[in-house]
């Protein structure tokens, strides 16, 4: 048999060290692994180190005329079986969602027709950066399978998502990709939040294609300036669910109320504070395959928002709050010209939980009513016991891990949305 190919391309940073290790594991695995090393990450490691480990030529430079004659860029680029950039910096993951191609390793990767794999390493606050998450969206969507970074000490002295995979991590990533098996479930880092399987490709998850939006956490309507009408709403479940979407290979826009909870991987995350402002998001999210309104938002919002602080004067009297009702999102999603082929509601319940959701089901006009008892299990816990009520009746689940229900609820969706076509892209 024809020994599987690895063209690995080494970013800079001082994590470019563990990738002498992953050549060594992979020969050790009967792989054949040519190396390109960037401009940066010859700071780290050498050629020759990796042309020893290797035992194949090192590869540098675009415009070496003697490497163009033995093995063109074009031919480099395809000859593999798989691609691997390890360590990827936040500038290559940037060139690549851009399509910049100026040395070898971005002309290299702009040229493959070959599948794709990541694994990043950089500064926490680099890999947490709106930017950073656009493009990692970007290509996921595109089709690179982009693992998650290790959480842990850097080397600079912060602490967080950012670190190198360590080499039989990404090892095993490249097995799962080349044997096009079901990919291994993170078991630490950001992505064991969700479970997520972060080494499948993107074309080969179930979701792939798709646009979801989904809600997420509580809203807060201002009394005055120190006040506000919310609810215990954590925002977990939501959350969860946006990574699971991600993770099918979903484009997921997610719309969170006020939570301290870090952005799922892959998720293009808006953040909003009122009633109003969700539903505007909302609207403007349209069209999409599925929406899911998870977040807890506030029914009533005061009718007058006081411009200073309500003081007690000392009559025990209390002040008259007026009230004003909050628009009904979920209800005029389902009203909606650009209603969604799917439409998902989510109602907590103290009592009566089915009847509950099978009156909201009829009112709000939606397709499912996911519902819980927040009696049995308050809000902020870390696990759920759901109902999901349809037309077509009643299916009630164990109670699961909040990840669990969100992977599982994928599952349901994907065989949903298996019925209709995807959405027309502009």
């Amino acid at each position: 048999m024809t020994k599987p190919r690895i063209l690995l391309i080494i970013g800079g940073g001082i994590a470019a060290y563990k990738s002498v290790e992953l050549v060594r594991l992979l020969r050790k695995a009967g792989y054949v692994v040519r190396c390109v090393l960037t401009r940066a990450g010859k700071q780290f490691v050498t050629p020759l180190t990796l042309a020893a480990l290797s035992e194949n030529k090192v590869y540098t430079n675009l415009f070496d005329l003697k490497d163009e004659v033995e093995m063109g860029h074009i031919q480099l680029s395809r000859e593999a079986d798989l691609v691997v950039v390890a360590p990827a910096t936040a500038d290559l993951l940037a060139k690549m969602a851009a399509g910049i191609a100026d040395d070898l390793a971005t002309t290299l990767l702009l040229a493959t027709d070959k599948p794709v794999l990541a694994a990043p390493a950089m500064n926490v606050r680099m890999w947490l950066h709106a930017a950073t998450r656009r493009n990692v969206a970007t290509l996921r969507g595109d089709g690179v399978t982009v693992m998650e970074p290790d959480e842990g000490e850097m080397a600079c002295g912060e602490y967080g998502p950012g670190r190198l995979p360590e080499p039989a991590a990404i090892k095993a990533a490249i097995d799962a990709a080349l044997a096009d098996a079901p990919a291994p479930v993170a078991l630490t880092g950001p992505g064991a939040l969700a479970g997520q399987p972060d080494f499948a490709p993107a074309n080969r998850r179930p979701l792939y294609g798709r646009r979801i939006l989904i809600t997420a956490g509580p809203t807060h309507e201002p009394i005055d300036p120190v006040r506000y009408i919310a609810n215990r709403s954590s925002g977990k479940q939501g959350f969860a669910i946006a990574a699971a979407a991600a993770a099918a290979g979903a484009e997921v826009l997610l719309v969170a109320g006020p939570v301290a909870l870090p952005t799922p991987p892959g998720v293009i995350r808006v953040d909003v504070e009122t009633a109003v402002e969700m539903a505007a998001e909302v609207e403007a999210a349209l069209p999409v395959d599925a929406a899911i309104m998870v977040a807890a938002v506030a029914d009533w919002r005061a009718a007058d928002t006081a411009a200073q602080k309500i003081k007690k004067d000392g009559s025990g009297q209390v002040p008259p709050l007026a009230l004003a009702e909050n628009p009904d999102i979920l209800a005029s999603i389902a009203q909606s010209a650009q209603r969604p082929p799917l439409l998902i509601g989510f109602a907590a319940e103290t009592n009566d939980v089915i009847a509950h959701a099978q009156a909201k089901l009829a009112r709000k006009g939606c397709d499912w009513i996911v519902a819980n008892d927040v009696a049995a299990d308050p809000m902020g816990g870390e696990s759920n016991r759901v109902h999901i009520v349809s037309k077509a009746g009643v299916d009630s689940w164990d109670r699961l891990p909040k990840q669990a229900v969100a992977r599982q609820l994928m599952e349901k969706i994907a065989d949903e949305l298996d019925t209709r076509a995807p959405l027309e892209r502009d």
